[in-house]
Order: C-alpha cells, then sequence, then structure tokens
C-alpha cells in the first residue's frame, strides 16, 4: 500500500496509479480520442480562469454542501460513471460507491461495469445514480432502466454523446479491447506490474455484469472500439428522451450536451439536468472544453434545470471556477479513479479529501464563506474572454 499522506495532489494519485497498473489498462483510463486535443483543453480551460478573491471576510467557518438534485451533497460535486474500471483494481466500482457514499456525494454506476445494479445498491446503496448507454436493442436497453427502478436509483444519466465510439489510438497500439484479457501485445507489461496481476489472479478478470446476455456484434478486420462501443445506438434521438421520461420516475439528465440549444430542448422535453461532458476528450477530439461550453448553456437553463460539468476537474479550485461559471456541480471520473487505482477505497477517500480540502481553502482565500456564494463576480472577465457567447 502506497503511502496516501504522501499524495498531496490528484496528479501524485495518478502516478501512483501508473505505476501500479499494466500501460494497456492504464492508458484506457488516462488517454482520449485521436490527437488528444479535447482532452488537453479541458484541463488548460480550467487553467486560463482567473479569479478575483474578495477579501476581509470571516472566512472561519465555510460550507460546502449544495442541494443537489434535491438532496443534499456534501461537496458540488458527484462522482462520474466510468466503465470496465474493475479491469484495473478488482472491485473498483464498490471501491467508489463506498467513499461516495462515506463522504456523502452521489456516486454514478456506469452500464459496463464489473458489477450488476443490483450488486451496488444492495452492498452499498448511499445515494446512486445509473449512467445508461443505448445500446441498439432496444428491449435490452428498457430492462436495464427497469433494474434501476427496481433498485432504487434515484436518477438516470443519458451518455448522449456516444452514437458511435470515438477513436482512441492508444487502445490498438496497447492490444488493448473490454473485456480486457492480457494477450502477446502487452503481456511482457503485465509481468512488470505484479500487484495488478495478483489482484487478477485472486478474483479473475472482470466481465459487464449488466450486459450479461446481451448478443454483441463481431468486430470488423479494421474495428478499433471496445465492444460496448460497436453496440451504440447511432438512431438515437429526441423522441426516444421523451419516452424515457415518460418510462423513468426519478431524475433524468442528459449527459454529453455542449450546446445551448441542445440544453433548451432537453429543458423542453421534461429533463431534470444536464452534463456539459464531452466525454472526458474520448469522443469527438476538437470538441470545446467543456467549461468553455459551460456559461452559454448555464445562461440558457440554468434557472430551470440542473447543469453539471465534467472533463478536466483536478483540483478542487476547478470546483469553484466552474461553480462560478454556472455549473451548481461537477463530476469527477479520473481524478477519483486514479485514487482507487493506486490504493483502494483509501486512495478514492484521498482524492475525495484532497478536491474537498483544496476546495474549502480555495473558498476562503476567495472570501466566500459557503457554496451558494460562488459566483460569477470571483471571475475575471478577461479570464472568460475565450468562453462562446450564447
Amino acid at each position: 500500500m502506497p503511502n496516501l499522506a504522501r499524495a498531496v495532489n490528484i496528479e501524485d494519485l495518478r502516478v501512483l496509479a501508473k505505476r501500479r497498473l499494466p500501460r494497456a489498462i492504464f492508458d484506457f483510463f488516462d488517454g482520449g480520442a485521436e490527437d488528444e486535443v479535447t482532452l488537453r483543453e479541458n484541463r488548460a480551460a480550467f487553467e486560463r480562469v482567473r479569479l478575483l478573491p474578495r477579501v476581509l471576510v470571516d472566512v472561519s467557518k465555510v460550507d460546502t454542501v449544495i442541494d443537489l438534485l434535491g438532496k443534499r451533497s456534501a461537496l458540488p460535486l458527484a462522482i462520474a460513471p466510468t466503465g470496465g474500471i474493475s479491469a484495473g483494481r478488482y472491485g473498483a466500482e464498490l471501491i467508489l460507491a463506498r467513499a461516495a457514499k462515506a463522504v456523502g456525494v452521489p456516486f454514478t454506476m456506469a452500464t459496463p461495469s464489473a458489477f450488476t445494479i443490483e450488486k451496488v445498491a444492495e452492498e452499498v446503496g448511499g445515494r446512486l445514480w445509473f449512467q445508461l448507454y443505448a445500446v441498439r436493442d432496444r428491449a435490452f436497453r428498457s430492462r436495464l432502466v427497469n433494474r434501476a427502478k427496481s433498485a432504487g436509483y434515484e436518477a438516470i444519466l443519458v451518455t448522449v454523446d456516444l452514437p458511435v465510439s470515438g477513436k482512441r489510438e492508444r487502445d490498438p497500439r496497447n492490444g488493448f479491447h473490454t473485456p480486457y484479457s492480457p494477450n502477446w501485445r502487452n503481456s511482457k507489461d503485465v509481468v512488470f506490474k505484479p500487484a495488478w496481476a495478483l489482484d487478477m489472479m485472486r478474483n479473475g478478470l472482470p466481465g459487464m455484469a449488466n450486459l450479461e446476455g446481451y448478443r454483441f456484434s463481431a468486430p470488423s478486420g479494421t474495428d478499433i472500439v471496445t465492444a460496448v462501443g460497436r453496440e451504440m445506438d447511432a438512431g438515437l434521438d429526441w423522441e426516444y428522451i421523451k419516452e424515457l421520461r415518460n418510462e423513468w420516475p426519478g431524475k433524468l439528465l442528459l449527459k454529453g450536451v455542449e450546446r445551448a440549444d441542445d440544453a433548451e430542448r432537453a429543458a423542453a422535453v421534461g429533463c431534470d439536468g444536464v452534463v456539459v461532458s464531452n466525454h472526458g476528450g474520448r469522443q469527438l477530439d476538437g470538441a470545446a472544453a467543456t467549461l468553455d461550453a459551460l456559461p452559454a448553456i448555464a445562461s440558457a437553463v440554468g434557472n430551470r434545470m440542473a447543469v453539471l460539468l465534467d472533463g478536466g476537474v483536478r483540483r478542487g479550485v476547478d470546483i469553484l471556477k466552474a461553480r462560478a461559471l454556472g455549473a451548481q456541480a461537477v463530476l469527477t471520473g479520473r481524478a477519483t479513479l486514479f485514487g482507487a487505482m493506486a490504493a483502494g477505497e483509501p486512495g478514492a477517500l484521498r482524492a475525495l479529501e484532497i478536491l474537498s480540502s483544496e476546495l474549502v481553502r480555495a473558498m476562503q482565500l476567495c472570501g466566500v464563506r459557503s457554496s451558494a456564494e460562488i459566483g460569477p463576480h470571483l471571475v475575471s472577465r478577461r479570464s472568460c474572454a475565450r468562453t462562446p457567447a450564447r
């Protein structure tokens, strides 16, 4: 077990995760599409924002709690869905769900998880959201929705930026596919990662429990996408979202929105929120950084529905910047995943502790005493010059 006290930021946890994981698996988590321009821009957008702190404010106590989709969240944060993660550490979905519950924030379960919708609800509980991948088999898709309903999940996040899978070039170079299994192209790397190998020997290589019984199509000779990526419904449209709104009684959000007009349409068909997202830079390379896309969407629908953001969140101050530019909360995917990969549940908790403590410090240094006080007055207009106007 690494000394987590020496991990002072999320990048330190990323380094620890990289040391433990075979290259193919680490790159699957860490990488993006094509030239990874959008992956880098998600982070760069946060770095461009400059703050205008208030002074002489009593910040001896600050409150990070918010109302998120009608319930209390200890931080303006939820854990984002990340698929296939038990290939990096057995039980990673359970680890992240437990960490989220312990801290008091929601956890979003990915469709291609190694554990079923029901198992996470029964073994962990807490505030559970379910990410719905719109697979082509609509009957199977409907069964996933009904299972989430029966298991007590409070929200569904429909991933809408995945009509086809992005071209993630690290994966074919590393011989990676899902479900993961070592092969001649990555066997040498596996040999030199004994902690990971022992974990897999003890527990077995994970499958995709929620997709058991699904008939996957065969890959073509030039196919470089994952098995799940081949099954996305390229015909997904607004009519399905209307149908799902009638079918699903809980909160309904669209994940993968970067346009104000799409957010307005989501509000019009009865969605409870949108996640401003480009899939962590893993889909369309060249898509706008999510923080750049945020202000126009928040301006258009922020008074009618929840606006969340993911992509590039690595610091507590990023949460403050996202709220100042109009997001209610952020979703963090890689940041908490790096913690889980590095050291299991203690690592995931360390990631959340780092983000929480950095957020508190940033709030104090900006002169705000509660999450509710974070607003656009804290952001330099000059640093927002590159954000698109609505």
